[in-house]
């Protein structure tokens, strides 16, 4: 038996929440906005305490900072029990500062902050990747390096693009070696299924999912002769911060399919994630829990 479900790879940061009248923000001195709020986040991290919330045995590694914001994220894990590993990088913690307008809609300014050069030594990292079911690789440049040794070991690896625009050559690797592709569909347009096929075809991923937020999510599987539609859950919660909806869909889909769901059943159950993520202050302060997924899920497909 392995001795983890999934094993998240990179991503653990800080955002800082402003909420503004108007992502166009005025040419002025000063803004008044609602108080400034600091959580502990970044997709990794949204991944990682989804599926565990989710009852998987989730074990997260990563760079962070000896640094206020590396003892935010150490105390959050802590206080979650998330099994975390991590090596002190001298440049510090990475961060965001994300503006979210009224409708909840965000605009992340991102700090990466770590050289380019930055490598995590095998020797720390296989000890976590062998045991694992499945890894979850955030796309920070030093996580490419793990691809070969995840061939080697026998595990199967998702990752999310983001707002690919299908050209960026960064993004490309992780998109033509990974087994399961997510991406939002922001930077896309009329391009979605082009992208879409051209990972499928180009790479070894057995699905390709892209997510659309109000407008729901896209599917395509090796094989499959179109790209499905998934509309989004229609929860009737009240958007207040799409912050995190992603990294939700991917944690929520990832359980349905780990446990033999089947991929419809892990799309219906993404969306649903996605969806209740939205409804929840800040980027990932509270994550559904396998109980409810489950009731919102028979709600959903008895619809």
């Amino acid at each position: 038996m392995s001795t983890y479900d999934i094993l998240v790879v990179g991503g653990a940061g800080i955002d800082t929440i402003v909420r503004v009248p108007d992502l166009q923000l005025p040419v002025a001195d000063s803004v008044h906005v609602p108080p400034i709020r600091d959580y502990v986040a970044h997709t990794g991290n949204g991944v990682a305490l989804g599926c565990h919330a989710l009852g998987l045995r989730c074990k997260f590694i990563d760079f962070i900072g000896d640094d206020a914001q590396g003892a935010a994220i150490l105390q959050r894990y802590k206080d979650a029990k998330l099994d975390f590993s991590h090596i002190v990088e001298p440049s510090g913690t990475r961060r965001s500062v994300n503006l979210v307008d009224p409708q909840g809609r965000r605009l992340s300014l991102y700090d990466g902050r770590h050289p380019e050069d930055v490598r995590m030594p095998a020797a720390f990292y296989l000890s976590y990747l062998g045991p694992a079911r499945h890894a979850h690789f955030s796309i920070m440049g030093w996580v490419a390096e793990l691809f070969d040794d995840a061939l080697v070991c026998g595990t199967t690896v998702s990752t999310d693009l983001h707002d690919w625009d299908g050209l960026n050559p960064h993004h490309k690797v992780f998109a033509l070696r990974a087994d399961l592709v997510f991406l939002s569909t922001a930077a896309l347009g009329e391009r979605r299924d082009d992208v879409m096929r051209a990972i499928i075809s180009q790479g070894r991923a057995q699905a390709v999912i892209a997510m659309a937020g109000a407008h729901g999510a896209y599917l395509l599987e090796r094989g499959g002769a179109s790209v499905r539609h998934t509309p989004t859950a229609g929860l009737t919660l009240p958007v207040v911060d799409t912050n995190g909806a992603g990294d939700s869909f991917v944690a929520a889909f990832l359980q349905a399919w780990l446990d033999g769901a089947g991929i419809d059943a892990a799309m219906r159950r993404g969306a649903i994630g996605g969806a209740f993520a939205c409804a929840q202050n800040g980027t990932h302060e509270r994550f559904i829990g396998l109980a409810e997924l489950n009731d919102l899920y028979q709600d959903h497909t008895s619809l």
